[in-house]
């Protein structure tokens, strides 16, 4: 689940910070007996089959939609107009479902394919360009609905709001810190090329210039393999089990993989990045919306937040490929590898 955590002291209008805060302070985003269950599951050490269900359907109130707003028109105004995602978190009774992600082989396709079906998609497709061998995570979607919505000093659904809408993604190689460092720095060169975000009136612009800049990035999985751009996984193959032991056969990884008797393929990266989420975002508030992607990053205050340390995305990625070697090493009588 991909969730908005708003940061309340990145709010640069004093007074509307307060107001947020205020709003938030008065929000209960469970049910009572939601509560209640929570509770007696803490203390009995589990639930019973029709309190586990009772449970499940409290809790999906929650993450419903809900088109009564709990601020007045003009309260909804001043957070929309700071920013739309802050009067997306502030303005309703509690978090909701803004979009699922399905997963594509070909994202060029969807993206091609949705406006021929009357659904309007974003300028861009966010990421890397269209290569042979994909790396990392590529993310479209289609416009955000305009749905009715009832403020709090109005009589009926006098209001609107952009909030819910379909993301689709295509997934690549997880990238090691070394891939990760080109990669940002390509991106980093296609948006200064283009002098500013992506948008409508600049997509076909955007899509080339990025091809042309991500030219540096090899398309080839041997060379992102021999340039430590990439994590992969190993296998033992047919023909290197057979040869297990045999004198004189390799033994170094390289040789291995020369001799046909290590085959890899490249791990998937299974999780965001963070401008190209904003990208999506952004879709959805118009081109005329703030288009910066400052770094404001801070770690402490999310793990802070989230109550959890936060796991090394990369460091899991090497442990996943170190076990691969592990493994064929076991399985082709080596030492290690």
């Amino acid at each position: 689940m991909f969730t908005s955590l708003l940061r309340l002291e990145l709010i640069d209008n004093p007074q509307l910070r307060e107001l947020a805060q205020s709003i938030l302070a008065k929000r209960q985003i469970f049910t009572a007996r939601a509560l209640e269950l929570i509770a007696q599951c803490e203390r009995d050490g589990g639930l019973n089959a029709e309190d586990a269900e009772a449970f499940v359907q409290e809790a999906l109130h929650t993450f419903r939609w809900h088109h009564n707003a709990t601020v007045t028109a003009e309260q909804y105004q001043q957070l929309h107009d700071q920013h739309r995602l802050i009067a997306d978190v502030v303005a309703f009774k509690g978090p909701h479902i803004n979009h699922l992600t399905p997963r594509t082989l070909d994202i060029d396709a969807i993206q091609l394919g949705m406006p021929a079906k009357g659904i309007p998609p974003k300028a861009v497709v966010e990421g890397p360009p269209t290569r042979r061998h994909p790396i990392l995570l590529r993310q479209t979607s289609f416009k955000a609905l305009q749905e009715k919505v009832a403020f709090s000093d109005q009589q009926g659904s006098e209001g609107s709001h952009t909030a819910r809408f379909g993301e689709i993604e295509q997934r690549g190689a997880a990238l090691t810190p070394k891939g990760r460092q080109l990669y940002d720095k390509l991106l980093d060169a296609t948006r200064a090329a283009l002098g500013g975000a992506p948008a409508e009136a600049n997509a076909e612009r955007y899509m080339a210039l990025l091809k042309d800049t991500f030219a540096e990035f090899p398309d080839d999985l041997a060379q992102m393999r021999e340039q430590g751009l990439a994590y992969f996984r190993y296998f033992a193959t047919e023909k290197g089990l057979a040869a297990r032991d045999q004198e004189g056969r390799p033994t170094t990884l390289q040789g291995l993989i020369d001799a046909g008797h290590v085959h890899y393929e490249a791990l998937v990266y299974e999780d965001f990045l963070p401008v190209s989420a904003a990208g999506i975002f952004q879709s959805n508030l118009g081109d005329d919306a703030q288009a910066e992607y400052g770094s404001n990053a801070n770690r402490d205050a999310f793990e802070a937040a989230l109550g959890l340390q936060v796991q090394d995305e990369l460091a899991l990625y090497a442990q996943s490929e170190r076990r691969s070697l592990q493994a064929c090493a076991h399985a082709l009588n080596l030492g290690s590898m």
